[in-house]
């Protein structure tokens, strides 16, 4: 078996499993399986992915039996591409990158990247997976304008070129870029990754170039779809779970269409994982979503109702969880929060009133903001003193953490912060002492939520009278989501309250995407995100030297070629973030509840958390099995 040879790429992909042949195992038939399908030695690969559960700490399962899971509405049946985690690269439990999928990834400059797929390596219908499913991926999907007319997504660019794309043989490819493409792995080691691999064997029959014309106009009518193209892209459903006839990799597969309400996955006999003891994975037999009222979820769990759930449960939930845990047989674990803040507060630096954009944009008008907020008494009242109080940025768990970054212009000093508003010149105030606008409009912030967590909704009430002390008034102004991005793109948002920063646990390696003004989907920034998204067709150019920098850092880290040139781009960022005050951080830290009934091999202490994490899908689920 290869392992991931990196030759400056800067990157750790390797892997503590054993190079053993299938053929050198003596594999056991999983129970209960088709009688009709191929042995287990004829079902694996060549070379399958080994896992010694003993030297990862946990207990040899034993196979069978469902997973009982609630989710909020039908569409989370997605989920299960996330929580199963099979990756062509994947993280482990220690954030570095290990093949999966691949046997193995030769790179080499950090922009020649040779990837090996595993020697008889199947889809979960059987057929084989090889290098002609990523060529299809990459020469009939994303270089098709017809499927994808906005030409090669980002990860595959570097200064606007795609790669150069070479077959060298049925279990090898190899994407050569003229520069480093430090986003390249990573991007396919994320919860939703791109899948550059697809099932060419069932999509060619939608595909104009491999198609029957006839067939393809009456599968194409069946769907309403006007032609070929739009058919194809219905049928080509690698993340959401809606084609039932889409073959997977996957360790659970849905195959039947007849329910909304209640979805069972099955396991796929053909996935490429096994135990050392000879055990195909994943040991438990399917995975049942039922869809539930997302605010009953927590007392259905209380209940009993559920073996594995931290989907629609919140920290406020784990006291009422914990007086279950006897009567109903389950544990609550809590995992650590991977955001960078459980609660941020992010004033808008491209809002289009010119009063305000000088004002946020102002770093002692910030700093005055963040001071005037008592974080202790945040903690105390909102998550009983179990968090952290201090700044949206990188965690502990990060190895690009430093305790200044959590702290800077974090305690509360209201003094400091009435000082810092009077240096502005806000000194005039109003019969109910409210400053006072330079335009004489009196300082009154409408912080926008979504009104999809209670806890940031108490928070921005605690914060309203702290910030009464210093004469600011805030307003909060329940919203929903997509509201709240439209009047981003107006310039209309003044301040919004959401979670912090996605990956608060990142190594120089990630890509600092969620940090730096390139996405217009980020309600501090949207219009510098909006134009970098463009390449500067819509949005604006950033005209503010911290966002001026941040960009330049970031194209600095795009053709960066070793970890310590990216561990010294992210410290500058970083740095940034906690000398602006960019976003107003309040808690970090908080813990995540998941219940845990008759369910082995959960940890009790994880991280919880979207990229890296894939919720359950870096503690690898697949591994997980049931008691009973």
């Amino acid at each position: 078996m290869k392992f991931v040879n990196l030759k400056g790429a800067g990157l750790l992909l390797g892997a503590a499993l054993a190079a053993t042949p299938v053929a050198a195992l003596e594999l056991k038939e999983t129970p209960g399986l088709d009688a009709s399908l191929p042995p287990i030695a004829e079902r694996l690969p060549s070379e399958p992915l080994i896992v010694d559960m003993k030297a990862k700490g946990r207990e040899v399962g034993k196979h069978g039996g469902s997973l009982d899971t609630l989710i909020g509405r039908a569409k989370d049946v997605r989920l299960i591409n996330v929580w199963g985690y099979a990756r062509l690269v994947g993280y482990n439990d220690k954030l570095e990158l290990v093949p999966d999928i691949l046997a193995a990834v030769d790179a080499e400059d950090g922009r020649i990247f040779t990837l090996h797929t595993r020697e008889g390596h199947k889809w979960s219908d059987g057929d084989p997976f090889d290098a002609e499913d990523i060529r299809y991926y990459f020469e009939d999907i994303v270089s098709n304008e017809n499927l994808t007319p906005s030409g090669l997504p980002p990860f595959l660019l570097v200064n606007g070129k795609g790669p150069k794309f070479e077959v060298l043989d049925d279990t090898t490819v190899r994407f050569t870029w003229d520069e480093p493409n430090p986003l390249f792995l990573p991007e396919l080691a994320k919860s939703r990754p791109p899948f550059i691999y697809r099932p060419s064997h069932y999509l060619r029959q939608f595909h104009e170039k491999y198609g029957d014309a006839d067939f393809i106009t009456k599968e194409a009518e069946k769907v309403k779809a006007r032609s070929w193209a739009p058919l194809h892209n219905k049928k080509d459903d690698m993340y959401n779970a809606r084609n039932v006839d889409l073959p997977t990799l996957q360790p659970w597969v849905r195959k039947r269409d007849d329910s909304d309400l209640r979805f069972i996955l099955e396991r796929n006999p053909y996935y490429h994982r096994v135990d050392s003891t000879g055990q195909q994975l994943p040991y438990i037999d399917e995975v049942i979503m039922t869809v539930a009222d997302g605010k009953l979820i927590p007392a259905k769990a209380q209940a009993g109702e559920s073996n594995l759930q931290a989907r629609n449960l919140s920290f406020s939930d784990i006291t009422v969880l914990k007086k279950g845990e006897k009567q109903n047989d389950y544990k609550t674990a809590l995992w650590s929060n991977s955001k960078g803040s459980e609660i941020a507060i992010k004033p808008n630096l491209t809002v289009k009133d010119p009063v305000w954009r000088d004002l946020v944009r102002d770093s002692r008008f910030r700093h005055a903001l963040s001071l005037g907020i008592d974080r202790v008494l945040l903690n105390r009242v909102l998550f009983f003193g179990l968090g952290t109080p201090g700044n949206d940025t990188v965690l502990a768990a990060s190895p690009l953490y430093k305790p200044e970054l959590t702290s800077k212009w974090a305690d509360y000093d209201p003094k400091k912060a009435n000082a810092l508003l009077d240096e502005i010149g806000l000194t005039e105030r109003n019969d109910d002492g409210i400053r006072l606008l330079p335009d004489g409009r009196p300082l009154e912030i409408i912080v926008e939520t979504a009104g999809e967590a209670q806890v940031q909704e108490d928070a921005l009430e605690l914060v309203s009278e702290m910030w009464g002390e210093i004469g600011v008034k805030l307003f909060a102004k329940p919203s929903q989501r997509d509201n709240m991005r439209e009047r981003a793109i107006a310039g209309d948002l003044l301040m919004s309250v959401w979670w912090g920063f996605e990956n608060g646990i990142p190594t120089s390696e990630m890509p600092p995407s969620d940090y730096v003004p390139v996405r217009g989907d980020e309600l501090s920034w949207h219009s510098w995100g909006d134009y970098y998204e463009t390449r500067g067709e819509g949005g604006e150019k950033p005209d503010w030297p911290p966002a001026e920098r941040l960009m330049e850092l970031y194209r600095s880290w795009l053709v960066s070629k070793t970890p310590e040139e990216r561990t010294k781009i992210w410290d500058e960022i970083l740095q940034i973030h906690a000398e602006e005050t960019i976003h107003i951080g309040l808690v970090s830290g908080v813990r995540q509840p998941v219940v845990i009934k008759g369910v082995k091999n959960v940890p009790l202490e994880g991280i919880y958390g979207w990229d890296p994490g894939a919720h359950f899908g870096i503690h690898r689920m697949d591994e997980f099995y049931l008691s009973e």
